[in-house]
Parts: structure tokens; C-alpha cells; sequence
């Protein structure tokens, strides 16, 4: 077991974001999480990954309760996540935001620490493992969105998490980025990371994705294969509108 919630609910001005949600991550596979909008799926890991606490329920990792736990000892943990809107620093250079990523303390102390030849060659390595090395030098806010996307999973990537969750990664990206971040994934899934990703791109889930677990109303309805998901009239009728 990898990644797993049990009774996981959250609140917010009385509207359930997440009701009661229990839900079993498979280890290396690709996992995908995906529902209407408003179903839960974002506040689903801002629980699981200690940005927001849940009101009830448990998150269990590796076998141990984490719910509740800081941010940062869930990266240390082993789990690694991108946002919807990405978390890049604009005025820094590309190269940067991927060391300060890697770096532990607050954020003066990670932009304080010195440099290590180790920790540069490593970032320019996930650069060119992204194929935005040629963009080292460039400020990230002169990057186009799918590069910033790129810049943030190289970030994510320095700490070398065992878990990846993926928020929206093709969200308001052109095709060809799409396609790079999807052989990506999967690369990196065939060398033991396990991935959870929200998508609303349909194909990208349905060519990418090993497992689907579907939420609407703050929790999972179906899951299963693919091939399981696309003919399930609770996923058709909640989802997918027919």
C-alpha cells in the first residue's frame, strides 16, 4: 500500500468537500483521480499531502498515519506533488527554482544556502530530463505555462520522491507538451515511481492511466481499469453527462 484514505471528509462553510472518502492508491502503477469539477479531487490532496487537515478520517503512506502531518515531512516522507496553478518562483532563473526545490528550511534559508556542484549537476540533469535545459538561464516567468509545468515536476523530482501527484498537468497546455509530460510519466513510472494524477483531459487519463478511482460529491463512486471506467453508467451519468 502505497497511498490510502479512510472516512476522509472535509467541510468547508458547511458544503462537504469531502465526504467520508476511502480510497487505495496502487503501488508503481499510474493512478488517476478524476471527477466533475467540484468533486473534491484538489482538497482531496491538499488533505493527503498536509496543506489542509481533514475534520475526520485518516490518511495512512507507506503504512503510517500521516494525517495531519506538515507539508514538509510528508516530502520527506517520500511523496512529491505539482500544483493546479503552478508554484514557480518568475523572477528566478530556471535553474534556481529547481535548487531551491531540493533545499530544506524556510524559503530565506533554502535561497541562502550555498550551491553545491552535486546539487547544480543534478537540477541541470531533471532540466534536460524535461527538455527545458536550453531554458536554464531564462526567468521562469518568461517561460510559456507547459515549460513552467515542466520547471515545477523537475523541482518535485530533485527530492526523489517515491510518490508523485500530478494536478491538472495538461491543464492549459498545447499538444505537444502534453504528449512530453505524458512519455515522461511514464519513463518515470517504468524506473518504480508511482503517480496520482486529476486530469480532466479524458484521453490523456484513459491512454495513461494503470487505475482510476472517479469522485463526485467529495467521494469515489468507481474504479478500476480503463477499460472498466468507460462503461460505468455511474461514471457516464456523474461524469460524463449521459
Amino acid at each position: 500500500m502505497t497511498l490510502a484514505t479512510v472516512e476522509l471528509s472535509k467541510s468547508f462553510g458547511g458544503v462537504a468537500a469531502l465526504d467520508a472518502a476511502t480510497v487505495t492508491f496502487r503501488p508503481g502503477q499510474v493512478n488517476a483521480l478524476i471527477g466533475p469539477n467540484g468533486s473534491g479531487k484538489t482538497t482531496f490532496f491538499n488533505c493527503v499531502t498536509g496543506m489542509i487537515r481533514p475534520d475526520s478520517g485518516r490518511v495512512a503512506y507507506q503504512g503510517k498515519d500521516i494525517t495531519g502531518t506538515a507539508p514538509h515531512r510528508i516530502a520527506r516522507a517520500g511523496m512529491g506533488r505539482t500544483f493546479q496553478l503552478c508554484r514557480v518562483f518568475g523572477r528566478m532563473t530556471a535553474l534556481d527554482n529547481v535548487l531551491v526545490a531540493a533545499r530544506s528550511g524556510s524559503l530565506v534559508e533554502r535561497l541562502r544556502s550555498p550551491r553545491s556542484r552535486d546539487h547544480v549537476e543534478r537540477a541541470r540533469g531533471w532540466l534536460a530530463r524535461m527538455g527545458i535545459d536550453h531554458l536554464e538561464h531564462a526567468e521562469a516567468g518568461a517561460m510559456s505555462w507547459g515549460q513552467q509545468k515542466l520547471l515545477e515536476l523537475a523541482g518535485v523530482l530533485m527530492s526523489d520522491p517515491e510518490t508523485v501527484l500530478l494536478d491538472e498537468p495538461a491543464g492549459g497546455v498545447n499538444p505537444a507538451l502534453i504528449d512530453r509530460i505524458a512519455d515522461l510519466v511514464r519513463e518515470l513510472n517504468a524506473e518504480g515511481k508511482t503517480f496520482v494524477i486529476v486530469e480532466h483531459n479524458m484521453d490523456l487519463v484513459m491512454s495513461l492511466s494503470d487505475h482510476i478511482v472517479v469522485f463526485d460529491r467529495g467521494r469515489p463512486i468507481a474504479e478500476g481499469p480503463p477499460s472498466v471506467i468507460r462503461s460505468d453508467e455511474r461514471v457516464l451519468g456523474a461524469y460524463l453527462g449521459v
